[in-house]
């Protein structure tokens, strides 16, 4: 089980990450304008960016935990139940989010500097 407040410290832990509350009640954690992850602290559940095929996969191997996300699951999107998440299998999902949206230039330096997941706790900024 993850709870909203440890979801939001991942998103945060990656470089340049900053949350915004938007649609009202909406948290979004993005990289400059584009958002990786999204959640609210009421709700249940989750949604991050992935691949079409990442996200068949998740579906495929635990329908009850993740799901295609309202209204982006066309694209991809992902929609994890936060009681039945696992927190390193989340943030390896945030990491590869957030490598989806980061400009290329970060992703290197993140890689450079021997980057492969979140574990460190909030090093972003929350906005609202």
């Amino acid at each position: 089980m993850v709870t909203f407040e440890e979801f939001a410290g991942l998103a945060l832990a990656l470089p340049q990450a900053h949350e915004r509350i938007t649609w009202g009640s909406e948290h979004t954690f993005r990289v400059g304008e584009k958002i990786f992850a999204m959640g609210a602290p009421e709700s249940a559940h989750v949604s991050l960016k992935a691949s079409l095929e990442d996200q068949s996969e998740l579906m495929a191997a635990d329908p009850e935990t993740f799901s295609s996300a309202p209204y982006v699951g066309r694209f991809g999107w992902v929609r994890v139940a936060l009681a039945r998440a696992d927190a390193g299998e989340l943030a390896e999902l945030l990491t590869e989010a957030w490598r989806r949206t980061a400009p290329k230039r970060a992703v290197k330096a993140f890689d450079g500097a021997g980057g492969t997941q979140v574990a460190d706790g909030p090093k972003g900024k929350r906005r609202a």
